[in-house]
């Protein structure tokens, strides 16, 4: 092979010069031989001597242009160097901080219930749920456990991304903070962009336990828990890196199934699912999880039970983002919509909150109101006859009282032996925590303590038949005065019986039976009927110058029923602790000693019987049941009662203004007694009427006219003497 047909190697000139500007003899392919070498030009040489053609020298950087760049990529090498030094020093804190944090966290079975308090489950007669009080736990769940559409509800809502990032969602807080900014408010209040873990760590309160000595309350604790402060978001950055190491995904979502707040008391997903639906959260549907998802952003104004509308409306948001991640199918998506989450029957009913708080009050408080055990109370609480004082109230408010009224009433069912089968504190019924007027509002009875009069007598003897003068009657008392009672109408009838004088309440005659056999016999009657309160010492004790309490009062109307013997109301029946069939306490009430005979008993109800048969509360009356009771206004009309009886149940009715406002136009015998006989007729429908346990009275025997004491002689000195002479010498 030719040296011509060899390849040859690229020249010098080939690497530096575009094709352009080759020099001829270079670039023909015809040339066969390397050029010669030229020779270094002097620098003596001629200043015409041609350089060889080529590209321009380049720049150095001489120049203005060329400090300026110089100065900026100084400054760049400076921050760079910097940042990179920082970023590497901040990176080793965080590194350390999160390794600190990891070793502090325990095992996850030690996260799982964090309540600063245990439960309290209120069972009805009927062994089925009414309440719950304190913080509900239902039991501990898993990822594993739940329903599957609790669990992708739950994901869609609140951190789509969970299973993707490290703890903290950078795409998420950028976000939120851009969202709060275009509303007008600062870079971190309102949405947070928090992830899961960021929420689990906050419901951790990030590793502090609440101790009671250094918070004031529970509540100042789990607000502190929540602060928003930008040093707290670090921590809860930190301690979320620090739980993703600890922990897998799933464990992390079994801490947040269990130690999330959902309203109404409940903590975690379990007593929620429990307290709304009936349910486990293992049995929710796609509707009842959205609903459940639903109330994480806000628990208590989401809450099914206090807004169940607005509660469904969350609940279809939730179902949209199911279906738009694919954890919903249409079909599914739309069955949700088309059938929204109901509440349970417990859960919708919310009855007996009054009851249920009285309750509370009246238990051992280490076992009610501070338990730090979850307790089951078995109460004395019929939901039927609740649910019938509850529409009975309603009822006589909405067709009977104007517009617009402040007036309040409570009500009060019981059984003859003090079991409270119902009670109602105030018009609104469906409560919790609120002023109960049937248990704490202290007011005057009025004529409603004149059974206590009457019983009084009849236990000394006395007879229905007995007769009284009604006639202007005055009394002086010492420090007040002359005190003159009058009837209500401002008449007098004369010679009346104590069954008129009850009947028609008549004011004169039982001041004067009550002066005849002794006010403080009377005061010891009522008291020992269960009236506890501070009772009047002068004579207008028998007009009900006292103030009770109405269940004090119903409960004393029960001894009537039962035959003369006492009654300590009580709706507690048996408290054990969750778990246990051991039971811890039992009924702490029921039926006590006597207070006076049967047969005085008997008389008495007799006498009440014709109160509402032909007397002052013939509105309470039932067709076809017997019916015995007392009519009640206080002076001024400040308060009104009717409290009576059947054979099976005594209710009682308070109606007035919470400020002592008089009422206007009401008595009574009126609107008092409208409301029980609403609410007894409700009471005993489907019940076969049974007569009283009454007794026809006796002959009349004797008029009870209080007798004036008689007056000591006046004796003057001379006829001391005499005496004195006749004692020791004798003589007539």
């Amino acid at each position: 092979m030719s040296e011509s047909k060899r390849r040859k190697p690229p020249l010098v000139a080939e690497k530096r010069y575009p094709s352009g500007g080759r020099s001829k003899s270079a670039a023909s392919p015809k040339s066969t031989k390397a050029p010669a070498k030229k020779a270094p030009v002097k620098k003596s040489a001629r200043k015409g001597t041609r350089k060889p053609a080529g590209k321009k020298p380049r720049k150095t950087g001489g120049g203005l242009s060329g400090l300026i760049r110089r100065f900026f990529s100084w400054v760049w090498g400076l921050v760079w160097g910097f940042t990179w030094r920082l970023s590497l020093i901040v990176g080793l804190l965080i590194a350390l901080a999160v390794g600190l944090v990891y070793s502090t966290l325990p095992e996850l079975s030690a996260l799982l219930d964090g309540r600063a308090r245990g439960s309290v489950t209120l069972l009805d007669r009927e062994g089925q749920v009414f309440a719950w009080r304190g913080d509900q736990f239902g039991g501990v769940v898993t990822t594993d456990t739940v329903s599957p559409y609790l669990k992708n509800a739950v994901v869609a809502t609140e951190d789509r991304r969970f299973y993707s990032h490290f703890g903290i969602s950078p795409r998420g807080v950028a976000s939120a903070v851009r969202i709060n900014l275009s509303e007008g408010r600062g870079p971190l209040s309102g949405h947070g962009g928090s992830t899961i873990t960021q929420q689990t760590a906050k419901l951790l309160c990030l590793g502090v336990p609440f101790d009671p000595e250094a918070w004031e309350s529970e509540k100042a604790y789990e607000d502190d828990c929540r602060q928003g402060s930008l040093w707290r978001k670090v921590k809860e950055a930190i301690y979320s890196m620090a739980m993703e190491a600890k922990y897998s995904k799933d464990d992390i979502l079994t801490i947040y199934f269990n130690r999330a707040f959902l309203g109404a008391g409940a903590r975690g997903f379990e007593a929620a699912s429990q307290r709304y639906f009936g349910k486990s959260a293992a049995e929710v549907g796609p509707a009842e999880a959205a609903m459940l998802a639903g109330l994480l952003v806000a628990p208590t104004r989401y809450a099914p039970t206090n807004n169940l509308k607005r509660s469904q409306d969350r609940a279809r948001v939730i179902v949209g983002l199911m279906e738009d991640q694919g954890y919903l199918s249409a079909s599914e998506a739309q069955g949700a919509r088309n059938n929204p989450a109901k509440l349970s029957a417990a859960a919708a009913a919310r009855a007996g909150g009054y009851f249920a708080d009285w309750v509370m009050s009246s238990g051992p408080e280490f076992f009610t109101r501070n338990t730090t055990e979850d307790v089951i109370i078995r109460t004395t609480l019929d939901q039927r006859l609740q649910t019938s004082a509850e529409e009975a109230m309603q009822f006589v408010f909405q067709e009977k009282v104007r517009t617009g009224s402040k007036a309040q009433a409570a009500i009060v069912v019981m059984s003859a032996d003090g079991a409270v089968r119902a009670m109602v504190g105030g018009r609104q019924t469906r409560v919790t925590g609120a002023f109960n007027r049937a248990t704490q509002a202290m007011r005057q009875t009025g004529s409603a303590f004149k059974p206590f009069v009457y019983a009084t007598a009849l236990e000394l003897g006395y007879s229905p038949l007995d007769t009284v003068t009604d006639a202007p009657y005055c009394q002086n008392i010492p420090g007040s005065g002359e005190w003159c009672p009058k009837n209500y109408t401002n008449k007098y009838y004369g010679q009346v019986t104590l069954v008129r004088a009850l009947k028609d309440s008549l004011n004169v005659p039982a001041v004067k039976v009550s002066e005849s056999v002794g006010r403080d016999l009377v005061r010891r009657v009522a008291s020992d009927f269960g009236i506890d309160s501070d009772l009047a010492l002068g004579p207008a004790l028998a007009l009900g110058a006292s103030e009770s309490t109405l269940i004090e009062m119903t409960g004393a109307y029960a001894g009537i029923l039962n035959g003369g013997s006492s009654v300590t109301p009580y709706g507690l029946v048996e408290l054990k602790l969750m778990g246990d069939d051991a039971s811890l306490m039992d009924a702490g009430g029921g039926i006590g000693e006597r207070v006076i005979q049967a047969e005085a008993a008997q008389q008495l109800i007799w006498m009440m019987e014709k109160v509402v048969s032909d007397g002052s509360g013939r509105r309470a009356a039932l067709p076809g049941w017997q019916i015995a009771g007392k009519t009640g206004t206080t002076q001024a009309a400040r308060d009104a009662w009717f409290i009576g009886f059947s054979a099976d149940y005594v209710a009682g009715v308070w109606m007035g203004y919470d400020d002592n406002t008089p009422l206007k136009g009401v008595t009574g015998g009126g609107l008092p007694a409208e409301i029980w006989h609403e609410t007894m007729i409700r009471v005993h429908e489907g019940l076969t009427p049974r007569p009283l346990p009454m007794r026809a009275p006796k002959p009349a025997t004797r008029t009870p006219e209080p007798q004036p004491k008689p007056k000591k002689e006046k004796k003057n000195l001379g006829q001391a003497v005499d005496k004195l002479l006749k004692d020791i010498f004798g003589g007539n």
